[in-house]
């Protein structure tokens, strides 16, 4: 092999790799390219949660574009790993409230006002959510649960949550999450046998 042609790639350095928190923190100072880098590495698995959690295209099209342009509109509320958050917990957060919106707004146009009704109950966005992604056994057994521990295991087990993000995601502490994943557990047990 001829010396000098070929770069010397031992003494080569890398550069670093720029994790998530990093590429928020640069967005929040108008880095566009920063922002782009965390498009490109969270918009995959977001839109793979949203879509177990509803499956109108649409839908998770507009909650992603919403979801994006208020990460780029308030990335620097971003707390970070110092308030013990993630930027994935965190913009997972900014899209499970775009989703519980847009099934708001959903419902809203799909009830027809009438005056011979009086009481008129739109379903919970969770319910819509568990139609499209449970059977029919299943999700019996996940509506009967109580609806802080049905928001647990939904988290944990339909979006694939850690305990630490769960905890991010409904803002309680991750031994309180511990415990309503294992009552959730035992009351579905139950439920299905």
């Amino acid at each position: 092999m001829i010396r000098g042609v070929l770069p010397d790639v031992k003494h080569q350095k890398r550069a670093p790799e720029v994790d998530e928190e990093q590429l928020v923190r640069r967005t929040a100072r108008g880095d566009r390219a920063a922002f782009e880098e965390f498009y490109r590495r969270t918009a995959p698995w977001l839109a793979v949660r949203l879509r177990r959690r509803c499956a109108d295209e649409q839908v998770v099209a507009e909650v992603m574009q919403e979801t994006y342009l208020a990460v780029w509109r308030a990335a620097g509320s971003f707390a970070g790993a110092a308030a013990g958050g993630s930027a994935g917990g965190w913009v997972w957060t900014i899209a499970a409230r775009r989703l519980v919106d847009a099934f708001r707004r959903r419902a809203q146009h799909a009830q027809v006002p009438t005056v011979t009704r009086v009481d008129v109950t739109a379903p919970a966005a969770e319910e819509e959510a568990l139609k499209g992604t449970v059977g029919d056994e299943v999700g019996d057994a996940l509506r009967t649960l109580a609806p802080e521990l049905r928001q647990v295991l939904q988290a944990m087990v339909l979006d694939g949550l850690s305990v630490r993000e769960t905890a991010v995601l409904l803002g309680l502490p991750e031994g309180t999450v511990k415990t309503r994943a294992r009552r959730a557990r035992i009351a579905m047990r139950e439920a299905l046998t």
